[in-house]
């Protein structure tokens, strides 16, 4: 038997066990490893997740890693028994969106494992072959399972793209900031700086590779505040756009990663036009910046474990719910 997270409807939940589904043409079983939470799957439970981001009932669960515990007709009989991570946009392969890389944008619709299709809040997950990435042998898959946020970084690192020697500020140093920060320190940046206002994030930003921790209170909007060569927005927050295009120099470069709950401040189009920046958005992550972080993490470049500070098991959801309100929260995983 085979236990799962059932979301019934927002607020509604209980572990549920069948039968583990047998994998048909083109599809594997992965037995789940660890499984991460974030505020996406908060907003899943509260039932404020967009509508046509989500479906009830649900399985939830899209930041995993695990064991391929089976495959389907068609598939790489070599893959079983492999460590392995997975991405979480069912693609179609054939739009233009997909033939140009743009995976994320598929535009035969929104479909993702974990928000419409049964995720990895369970002991076994079934997907396309296809989208699985193979981790080195003996990787740690508690830190794997934060791959799926590194891929988002790594998204991000790619658009911004980032020259040795620029000047570079991350928004935000929660685990989608840090580990934009890990990703740009490697391309040896003259300055890295985070802007957070918790100052417990400090000791991780810095250990991440962050020149510096600034709190956004203290930054200044005078002309030689706004000096950085790329900035990246990753806090979601709803003034965090508009801190980002006013870090970044005339001529620079703004991505947004970010998507506030609630309305956010404005970005000002003479900033934008008078400072001619160029400002661009990532959705998820296309398969090219999965292949990115995956390499990153395999090569060893990617630290994940110290972002992980609590485990629970799929009976302990509640609690981690609870976890995931408190400030000093890192990444929560569910094991299985």
């Amino acid at each position: 038997m085979s236990r799962s997270l059932l979301l019934r409807a927002p607020g509604r939940y209980l572990v549920t066990e069948a039968e583990p589904p047998a994998p048909g043409p083109g599809e594997a079983l992965v037995r789940v490893a660890a499984s991460g939470i974030c505020g996406s799957d908060r907003e899943l439970y509260d039932g404020t997740r967009p509508e046509p981001f989500r479906s009830y009932p649900i399985v939830p669960g899209h930041e995993w890693s695990g064991t391929v515990a089976a495959v389907g007709e068609g598939v790489d009989p070599g893959l079983a028994g492999a460590p392995v991570t997975g991405e979480g946009f069912r693609n179609c392969q054939v739009c233009d969106r997909c033939r140009d890389g743009d995976t994320n944008l598929c535009s035969a619709g929104y479909d993702e494992t974990g928000f419409t299709r049964p995720g990895a809040f369970a002991e076994h997950l079934l997907l396309p072959a296809r989208l699985l990435h193979r981790l080195s042998p003996g990787a740690d898959l508690a830190a794997a399972a934060l791959l799926e946020p590194a891929a988002v970084a790594a998204a991000a690192v790619l658009r911004a793209g980032v020259l040795p020697g620029e000047r570079v500020a991350v928004v935000g140093a929660g685990t989608l900031g840090v580990l934009t920060v890990q990703l740009l320190a490697a391309l040896s940046p003259a300055e890295l700086v985070a802007f957070d206002p918790r100052p417990s994030r400090a000791s991780l930003a810095t250990d991440s590779g962050a020149t510096a921790l600034v709190p956004p209170a203290s930054y200044s909007a005078g002309v030689d505040s706004a000096r950085f060569d790329a900035v990246i927005e990753t806090a979601g927050v709803p003034s965090s756009a508009a801190d980002a295009v006013r870090l970044a120099r005339r001529g620079g470069r703004v991505v947004l990663t970010g998507i506030p709950g609630t309305e956010p401040a404005g970005i000002s189009p003479l900033a934008v036009v008078g400072g001619q920046l160029t400002v661009s958005g990532v959705f998820g992550a296309s398969s090219r910046a999965w292949a990115h972080a995956v390499r990153a993490f395999n090569a060893g470049l990617l630290a994940l474990r110290p972002l992980v500070t609590h485990e629970l098991g799929l009976t302990e959801f509640s609690r981690a719910l609870e976890l995931l309100a408190e400030p000093a929260t890192g990444k929560i995983l569910l094991r299985p």
